[in-house]
């Protein structure tokens, strides 16, 4: 695959971008200007909002990809051509058990997308992003990042490890031309997070906002991921963290009733 675009037209890569805040980060991101390469595993999903947002104008690629699979990663950096902005959007969480009784398969999974998807994505691309003169890696995490939750160890614990990942990689690569950026959401409501969570429950997902006003939408965090992605070179947003209003932590949620 190749990306072809103006020498001047930057290249922006965006894992997960079959639905929810992935999909909406595309949008935000062609509309900025950016051509978008639409990466998932879900084929028809990108191959359709790479379409939608040709049919608007942009520039955008669908390139169908599972990022845990590093072969299938590295191959897709070498074909992309040009990167300047990596979004590690790929993640989710499965379940909400109790340490005692989690289910290690989900753990596993969680981390696995959340964690190693994250390195794979961008060991593979950061010499590309360092070649630009300007790049950005993007990582987005979550407020289970920075605080742990009751039923949610595993989560947790892979937003943790992704969090450190952006952490270590900035101290690691400072001097260089790239920003390192973490994006740590608090509660969004998208069509598909709790219903993953809750293996296909609808039921159970939508207690999850119930009574809550106005949770964040994945175009809140889109809007937050382009605003900071589109900061002058030289700043750098390390972290920054987005909570809707009725949300006071992870555990603290003021619900109408």
């Amino acid at each position: 695959m190749t990306t072809p675009s103006t020498p001047t037209t930057p290249v922006a890569v965006v894992t997960g971008a079959s639905s929810g805040i992935g999909a909406a980060t595309a949008r935000q991101l062609a509309r900025a200007g950016y051509r978008v390469v639409l990466t998932a595993r879900r084929k028809d999903r990108i191959e359709a909002l790479a379409a939608e947002l040709t049919a608007s104008g942009a520039q955008a690629t669908a390139y169908p990809l599972d990022v845990t699979d590093r072969p299938a990663v590295d191959a897709f950096a070498a074909a992309v051509g040009r990167c300047d902005v990596l979004i590690n959007n790929a993640g989710g969480a499965l379940g909400a058990d109790s340490v005692a009784t989690g289910d290690p398969a989900d753990w596993r999974r969680m981390f696995e997308v959340n964690v190693i998807g994250a390195l794979n994505a961008t060991q593979a691309l950061l010499p590309t992003l360092t070649a630009s003169g300007d790049g950005t890696v993007v990582v987005l995490t979550s407020t289970a990042g920075h605080g742990t939750y009751e039923g949610g160890a595993g989560y947790v614990a892979a937003k943790h490890g992704a969090h450190v990942l952006a952490e270590t990689l900035r101290l690691e690569i400072v001097g260089t031309p790239v920003r390192v950026i973490e994006v740590a959401p608090g509660m969004v409501k998208t069509e598909e997070f709790a219903t993953t969570r809750f293996h296909g429950d609808t039921t159970r997902a939508a207690k999850v906002y119930e009574g809550v006003a106005e949770p964040l939408t994945a175009d809140d965090v889109a809007d937050t991921i382009t605003w900071a992605v589109t900061r002058p070179s030289h700043v750098n947003i390390d972290l920054l963290v987005v909570r809707p209003r009725a949300q006071a932590s992870n555990s603290k949620v003021h619900r109408e009733r």
